[in-house]
């Protein structure tokens, strides 16, 4: 286009010979006025405007940056960020030519000259991370837990046992006045000869779910129903958010859904609606999940014998004090000085007399290797009811 225009057609005649505009014809030659058609650059120019209107001089971004300086290194009061510079810029510029606080904080920020530090976020680790059989989908870890404190007007408090699989789309809710140790045991039962055994059962620390803590090397109700079924109880550690995530979530959509949603006149008609709710849920999470780990049948000819003594393993999550040790079994056991404070994974063999500790890291999920080896021989004693 252009070299035609330079032979002495009129820019009007060119555009209808290209089919473009008049003023795309005046683009261009304007854009190669003075110069050889080869030394002219034809690449697409951005739009944007050379000078950004209100961006701050780079005169005056460096005499922020040498008062930052200047302040770090002679204050006296050792202020020297945004709100500082901009107190000692004051006293020197006139109030109207000076940036604001943001920006000049905006300016350190872009120049790298702020000391703190922004906090790192690191992926989380795969659900079940604690347990490399759960973690490869290749067994269910099912949760249990009750919530305490709801009271029915008229009627007194309710507490309420739930469960929730983590692979699987098996929940429960059964309220009830009180839970005990041996209504939360029948309740167990009724739901896995319904659905089937879980390959883990997890708990709180609860004297319900573990045993009482006033001797040691108590095993509890449920661990021993738990552990004749060849199912592995799993204890998670006090305190510590994450473990107890898929019953915790679970609870407070039970609560919102349930027990927040409608009034209850009596306990009856708070069982029936916390039916209602886990039979559609459950019919939900089955159409969302296809595959989950497979759950071993129920034993027709298992019997419930709470003196036989307790076979299998158990296993306790817990972090290690400042000496290096852990407590659980209701005794504290020492793993090493330089776990302090750390994550560990104890697995209590009853067969084989052995506690063997694993070390556990959110941010190496998969790097548990076993750090010790401890002789536990459990005291024989029969179970009081």
């Amino acid at each position: 286009m252009v070299e035609a225009v330079r032979r002495g057609s009129s820019m009007r005649e060119v555009a209808r010979k290209f089919q473009v505009s008049r003023s795309h014809v005046q683009k261009w030659v304007k854009r190669a006025q003075g110069n050889s058609l080869g030394q002219v650059c034809w690449a697409d120019r951005s739009r944007a405007p050379h000078h950004v209107a209100n961006r701050t001089a780079p005169d005056l971004e460096l005499a922020i940056l040498e008062c930052r300086k200047m302040l770090k290194e002679t204050s006296a009061l050792g202020f020297y960020g945004a709100e500082a510079i901009h107190e000692s810029m004051s006293q020197i510029c006139f109030p109207e030519q000076l940036p604001c606080v943001r920006t000049i904080d905006r300016i350190l920020q872009r120049h790298g000259a702020l000391d703190g530090g922004r906090r790192h976020r690191h992926q989380a680790p795969p659900s079940g991370w604690y347990l490399p059989e759960v973690a490869l989908g290749r067994a269910e870890l099912e949760s249990f837990d009750i919530i305490e404190g709801l009271v029915i007007e008229g009627h007194g408090e309710v507490e309420v046992f739930t469960g929730k699989a983590l692979w699987g789309p098996h929940v429960a809710a059964w309220p009830m006045p009180s839970v005990s140790a041996k209504v939360a045991q029948e309740k167990l039962l009724q739901h896995w000869r319904m659905h089937g055994l879980p390959s883990f059962a997890q708990f709180d620390n609860d004297t319900r779910f573990q045993g009482g803590h006033n001797h040691p090397d108590v095993v509890g109700r449920i661990v021993r129903i738990c552990l004749s079924l060849g199912i592995t109880p799993v204890f998670a550690p006090p305190h510590e958010s994450g473990f107890q995530a898929v019953i915790e979530h679970f609870n407070g959509l039970w609560q919102q859904k349930v027990w927040d949603r409608f009034h209850h006149l009596n306990l009856a008609a708070l069982e029936k609606r916390s039916s209602q709710f886990t039979e559609a849920y459950y019919r939900r999470l089955a159409r969302q999940r296809e595959a989950a780990p497979a759950r071993r049948r129920f034993p027709t000819a298992w019997r419930a014998n709470l003196q036989t003594e307790p076979m299998g393993q158990m296993i306790y999550l817990r972090r290690c004090d400042a000496k290096g040790e852990a407590f659980f079994l209701g005794q504290r056991f020492s793993i090493a000085p330089q776990f302090a404070f750390r994550l560990i994974r104890c697995e209590v063999h009853l067969d084989e007399q052995e506690i063997r500790i694993f070390r556990l890291r959110r941010r190496e999920p998969t790097d548990q290797p076993l750090i010790k080896k401890i002789k536990y021989n459990r005291p024989r004693r029969g179970f009081r009811e």
